[in-house]
C-alpha cells in the first residue's frame, strides 16, 4: 500500500544537507498591516534582516494570536532563501516561521533574547 502525499512529505528523511540548504533568519518587523484581499486572514509584514540582507516583505497566517500593532519591533525567524511568492498581488519574500498547534493556529518563533538582525539560525 503505498502513502498519501501528506505521508510521504512526513515520512521522508531529509539530509543534514537539505537542513544546511535551508538560511533562517532573525529579523525584526519594521510595518505590520492588515492583507484583506488574501483568501485567508493574514498580515503583510515588512521585515529587517540587517545590512546583509536588507528588508523583506512576508505575508504571514498569524491572524489568531496577532494583530498588526503587536508586531512591529518583535523580532521574528523567517526563512530566507526560498523565493518569492504572489498572494493576491502581494510579493512575498520569506516564510516566517511558528509552531501550529491547530491548523490555522500560529504561534511565532523568536529568539529568548534580542539579537543583531540578520542572526542565522542553526
Amino acid at each position: 500500500m503505498g502513502w498519501t502525499k501528506e505521508q510521504a512529505y512526513i515520512n521522508r528523511m531529509p539530509t543534514p544537507d537539505d537542513f544546511f540548504a535551508i538560511d533562517m533568519r532573525v529579523g525584526t518587523v519594521l510595518e505590520a498591516a492588515p492583507f484583506p484581499e488574501a483568501r485567508k486572514p493574514a498580515i503583510q509584514l515588512t521585515i529587517d534582516f540587517g545590512p546583509e540582507l536588507g528588508v523583506r516583505r512576508s505575508s504571514a497566517q498569524i491572524t489568531v494570536h496577532y494583530s498588526p500593532e503587536t508586531l512591529v519591533g518583535r523580532q521574528v525567524i523567517a526563512v530566507t532563501n526560498i523565493g518569492t511568492r504572489k498572494i493576491a498581488g502581494f510579493t512575498s519574500e520569506v516564510l516566517v516561521l511558528g509552531a501550529m498547534p491547530g491548523p490555522t493556529e500560529v504561534v511565532l518563533l523568536n529568539p529568548d533574547h534580542p539579537v543583531p538582525n540578520g542572526t542565522r539560525i542553526g
